[in-house]
């Protein structure tokens, strides 16, 4: 527990089977309960993660991968199966073990302290913190980040950081049903999130790469890019309809 509220962590992972222990291995004493979602794998991620992970969480698996986004969903909802805390925070760390557990802390914080509904890690905050990151990842990234904004109606600095936390009682006004199954689903969450009034805070996170394996291909930017546009404009389609209407009319009539 953190701040007297129970604090969850959801690792989404498809083949980590290298990977996946040493993120189960150093994830911090505060965390009350892990969830792993195994999406798919055909690498043994689910033995490994069972041996590691113990008693201290719950190993699920799909049998057919689904995207991270449903894996993250699935994790979301056995979360919230295990509290009704308002305050209480459910994170997301990859299994790639891209994410530093010395940051969980910190993306945690904000929630269980009732100050955010959800957290998002910002690696370009962190002193030097994108001077790893590849130059493709670091443009497209910042490029996704200025149409999210748009799309959020406030300002995103870092919206492909997958690095988060949200609080359960957010959780709780989102239908995890039609959650975006794949890429694109942190661009959605936000946008979503934004349109219901959630307080979205960012906090500094190192962004760390090593012998993780990135399963981006080009038309899931290009699928990003199309879902960046559809939320912008569920956005702010209401406000430009209500402009376009005579004095005295509401989008209503």
């Amino acid at each position: 527990m953190l701040h007297q509220n129970p604090v969850y962590v959801v690792v989404p992972a498809r083949d980590e089977a290298p990977r996946i222990a040493r993120v189960l291995r150093r994830m911090p004493a505060f965390v009350d309960h892990v969830v792993v979602v195994d999406d798919g794998s055909v690498d043994g991620t689910e033995a490994v993660a069972r041996a590691e992970l113990g008693d201290r969480g719950t190993v699920v698996r799909h049998e057919r991968a689904r995207g991270v986004g449903a894996a993250i969903a699935h994790g979301y909802g056995l979360c919230a199966t295990y509290t009704d805390h308002a305050h209480a925070a459910i994170a997301v760390m990859a299994g790639d073990d891209q994410m530093h557990p010395d940051d969980l802390e910190a993306v945690v914080a904000p929630v269980v302290r009732g100050e955010a509904g959800y957290v998002k890690g910002n690696r370009f905050a962190w002193p030097d913190g994108a001077r790893p990151m590849p130059l493709g990842r670091k443009l497209g990234g910042m490029l996704f980040a200025a149409g999210t904004s748009l799309a959020c109606g406030q300002r995103i600095h870092d919206s492909q950081c997958g690095f988060t936390a949200i609080a359960r009682a957010a959780l709780g006004n989102l239908d995890l049903a039609s959650f975006w199954p794949s890429y694109g689903y942190p661009n959605v969450l936000l946008a979503e999130l934004a349109r219901g009034g959630e307080a979205i805070r960012e906090v500094p996170v190192r962004a760390v790469y090593a012998d993780e394996v990135s399963r981006l291909r080009l038309r899931h930017v290009v699928t990003i890019g199309g879902l960046v546009v559809r939320e912008a404009w569920k956005t702010h389609a209401p406000r430009l309809a209500a402009k376009s209407l005579p004095a005295g009319r509401s989008a209503a009539e």
